[in-house]
């Protein structure tokens, strides 16, 4: 399979041959693995039981996708990935602001997901050949995961689908496998070893939960979604059609892998660590199972983060090609990789992790799709690419490149979140006001959807694509300013 060329260029009608299926099975097989499972895990380590924990986390799941799933029809409509469609509404060079979020959002991710599976893997192995857990052997097995994922990565798109498609299957029996493997010692009363209810209450670690295990899911998607669409043409494929399929593949692609993360939780006593309580309470013909789970389940979802990241970078950097952007934000993953392994405890970086970014992600989300209701997804394909190709002009322009109400919409409603945030090692002074509970992404989201609809109210409507494409065309220069 050769590997691919594009990068955040307009991709042509005749190469969006993929269709609704597709993105249905490259959001449940890319999300069956361990990056995505122990997300399932914190609510059990908040001090949350078993019906709690379920419940925070479809609640937060259905509320999430309600939100994030209509990002998919805007790369539908634009054939190019979704931080820069943002331009639309942030400006051909505000967009940057999109590609930042889904740099940290995948960078974050990525990370995780090689941390956690590369654990995994150094337990079962030590279980089952005796390896040692050293220094030498995380670094092995962290660096043969970055390699795959890499590989996968940058053949780009087609190899990753493929990949997801096997993985579809092959995870879901591994997963089921595990159910009867740790069936025998589950228990849906809460672990009294994480020592009670994070918080203190019922009502504020069950929304914490809600938003940390539930909401941060289908938010991780919020430039990620647009990957996937930008190949399937809607000319061939309605948007009720991709929409639906959106919707099914982010709520079985992560119901599926969180909860497997609950119930083994609580079959493993898993309060304040999964990955080695999770390899200890494995039954011996399970192991074998559970390595393969690890792996290849981790290549499959890492290498579609690396993939997105590679796509975000190649959008700041216009003048390196997507593989190069793909094996430099590589080297900043396997990095961070160590330092999560070294400097941080699971619980504590996953949790700051995701309530920071779905703070600064949410008002983003809101901007971008009000944008999309307002112009009923007609857009200037021409005008999007002008930075890409180091021109300028066109309708996106606004103010050198900026739409300055839309970026102050986020930046404002990104900082109210940023303020209303509980995390473990700092908690926002708006937390006064809200009694302690953590509301960051409901705030963020609110300031900024209110902010952008007020600073623009005044202007005027989007062209239309033909008038849209003739000013953009008037407008273009070959010179970068």
């Amino acid at each position: 399979m050769p590997m691919e060329q594009r990068g955040v260029d307009t991709i042509p009608d005749g190469e969006r041959t993929s269709g609704p299926r597709d993105l249905v099975s490259i959001l449940l097989g890319s999300n069956l693995c361990l990056g995505v499972i122990v997300f399932g895990w914190l609510p059990p380590s908040f001090g949350l039981d078993w019906w709690a924990s379920v419940s925070s986390i479809v609640a937060g799941t259905a509320v999430g996708t309600l939100l994030t799933a209509p990002l998919a029809l805007i790369s539908l409509r634009t054939a190019t990935n979704l931080s820069t469609s943002s331009g639309a509404q942030f400006g051909v060079r505000g967009r940057l602001v999109g590609s930042v979020v889904g740099l940290l959002l995948a960078l974050g991710y990525t990370t995780l997901t090689v941390w956690i599976g590369g654990d995994v893997m150094v337990g079962a192995l030590g279980r089952l050949s005796g390896m040692p857990a050293s220094g030498v052997s995380y670094g092995v097995v962290y660096g043969l995961l970055a390699a795959a994922t890499v590989a996968g990565a940058v053949y780009g798109y087609r190899v990753l689908l493929a990949m997801s498609r096997v993985l579809a299957v092959g995870m879901t029996a591994l997963l089921a496998l595990g159910v009867v493997a740790y069936a025998p010692h589950f228990t849906t009363e809460a672990l009294p070893q994480a020592g009670g209810y994070l918080l203190g209450g019922f009502w504020p670690t069950w929304l914490l939960a809600t938003v940390a295990a539930g909401l941060s899911g289908p938010i991780a998607f919020i430039t990620l979604l647009g990957d996937y669409t930008r190949y399937i043409s809607p000319s061939r494929h309605s948007s009720r059609r991709v929409l639906h399929a959106t919707w099914l593949g982010l709520v079985v692609g992560l119901l599926v892998p969180q909860l497997f993360g609950t119930f083994t939780a609580y079959a493993a006593r898993a309060a304040l660590d999964y990955a080695g309580p999770l390899v200890d309470a494995s039954p011996a013909w399970y192991l074998l199972p559970l390595l393969l789970a690890a792996s290849a389940g981790s290549v499959g979802n890492a290498g579609l983060m690396l993939y997105s990241m590679g796509l975000d970078l190649d959008a700041i950097l216009p003048r390196a090609s997507r593989a190069q952007a793909t094996c430099a934000v590589a080297v900043v993953a396997t990095v961070c990789v160590f330092i999560g392994h070294y400097a941080s405890t699971a619980q504590n970086a996953m949790t700051s992790f995701v309530l920071l970014l779905t703070a600064i992600g949410t008002p983003w989300a809101v901007i971008t799709l009000i944008g999309f209701a307002r112009c009923r997804g007609v857009y200037d394909a021409k005008a999007l690419q002008v930075f890409n190709h180091r021109a300028r002009g066109g309708i996106y322009w606004f103010r050198g490149g900026w739409n300055i109400a839309a970026t102050t919409a986020w930046a404002l409603g990104a900082g109210v979140g940023l303020l209303a945030v509980s995390l473990p090692s700092y908690e926002g002074p708006l937390l006064v006001w809200t009694g302690g509970v953590d509301y960051s992404f409901l705030l963020s989201g609110l300031v900024g959807g209110l902010t952008y609809v007020g600073l623009t109210a005044r202007q005027p409507s989007q062209p239309t694509a033909s008038s849209a494409s003739s000013g953009s065309e008037s407008r273009r220069s070959s010179t970068a300013s």
